[in-house]
């Protein structure tokens, strides 16, 4: 998980408007129950803690929450219409351990869609039991991003997909030949490839590409931050939307904004401190020196399910990576309460897993 500043020269309108009042008018929250007397006072303070007032109402800028989180990132369009045979096949490719140099792993071995799309592993084992550099990023609402893996290498899921399949590391085939040939080793996936894809020839590394990302277009969840952005000011407690003036207040929306909370730009790791990592992001597929410790900012959807966090899976709790990021990435020292806040917002974005998905293979 990030929380970065941003270059001047990424910021957006909607990002602007975090300069703007975040205490203005909310025209869902309860007004004010006016000023209290003197009496009224002296009344509270003999109360029971369970007798005084409730918490004031936390008043939120509306116009601001919808402008910086309202909509998804401008993710790349592709040429994939979603059919249920295509889903149905991208379902056992994504659980095909088969597609692997020892026949031991596959997608869901790293991204367990049960587990909010990843394994809990600071890194992950491929096929020879060889560990990864990176953490598995969720696959749930993966698509809706600007692009895909830390590094920002592919623009979308399907040509993501079959990438780990390549990888010597991950699942260890040669080349798309070598996945071509695994799959027509399965009677069962050749036949699903007939029904997915109608042709002389529908056993192709494309298709398998297109079917991959076909079903993970099927992976989104909805949380209640989604129901209070489309209206329903009850969906999140004063708590949560006191963690979400925070977010504000501190400038996390910086770099964490649309509905995915992130998971629209990249950035630096390390603005005003370095993190420790040997691993320089994006200059590894660049080579450029301007590209290193850069990082695709993540969407924290899920968030407080998806731990360990960062590209290495170092930072074991969410509070401990909310005070991190905000020392490293905004110079910011956080207060108890601030950090507390923060991870109630944070937590108020995970959305159930629909069963139609989990519960099949």
């Amino acid at each position: 998980m990030t929380i970065p500043m941003m270059r001047i020269s990424l910021w957006s309108g909607a990002a602007a408007l975090v300069f703007l009042s975040s205490c203005g008018s909310d025209q869902t929250q309860p007004p004010d129950a006016g000023p209290a007397t003197s009496s009224t006072r002296q009344q509270d303070a003999k109360q029971s803690p369970s007798r005084r007032r409730p918490p004031k109402p936390v008043r939120l800028d509306m116009m601001v929450i919808k402008a910086l989180f309202g909509n998804d990132p401008a993710a790349p369009e592709v040429d994939n219409p979603i059919t249920p045979e295509k889903v149905a096949l991208g379902r056992m490719l994504y659980h095909e351990k088969h597609l692997s140099k020892n026949g031991d792993i596959s997608c869901a071995s790293c991204h367990d869609l049960a587990n909010y799309g990843q394994d809990g592993l600071e890194v992950s084992p491929g096929t020879a039991g060889q560990k990864g550099e990176r953490n598995s990023p969720t696959t749930w609402n993966s698509f809706r991003q600007f692009a895909q893996f830390w590094d920002y290498r592919a623009s979308t899921v399907e040509e993501q997909s079959i990438m780990p399949v390549l990888n010597p590391i991950e699942h260890g085939l040669a080349s798309e030949d070598e996945v071509v040939a695994k799959i027509k080793e399965k009677p069962e996936l050749v036949a699903a490839f007939g029904k997915a894809f109608p042709g002389s020839d529908p056993v192709t590394a494309e298709n398998f590409k297109l079917a991959i990302g076909a079903f993970e277009r099927t992976l989104v969840t909805r949380s209640r931050f989604d129901e209070f952005l489309d209206g329903d000011s009850s969906a999140l407690t004063n708590k949560e939307k006191l963690g979400l003036k925070t977010f504000l207040d501190v400038g996390c929306q910086t770099c964490h904004m649309s509905r995915l909370v992130g998971g629209s730009m990249q950035q630096k790791l390390g603005v005003y401190a370095p993190y420790p990592t040997e691993d320089t992001g994006r200059f590894k597929v660049t080579g450029k020196e301007p590209d290193k410790f850069w990082f695709k900012v993540p969407s924290l959807l899920n968030v407080a399910k998806t731990a360990p966090y960062n590209h290495d899976g170092k930072v074991k709790t969410l509070p401990q990576a909310v005070r991190q990021m905000a020392k490293i990435q905004l110079q910011k020292s956080l207060t108890e309460e601030q950090v507390d806040a923060l991870v109630a917002f944070l937590g108020a974005l995970t959305g159930p897993l629909p069963e139609d998905v989990i519960g099949q293979k």
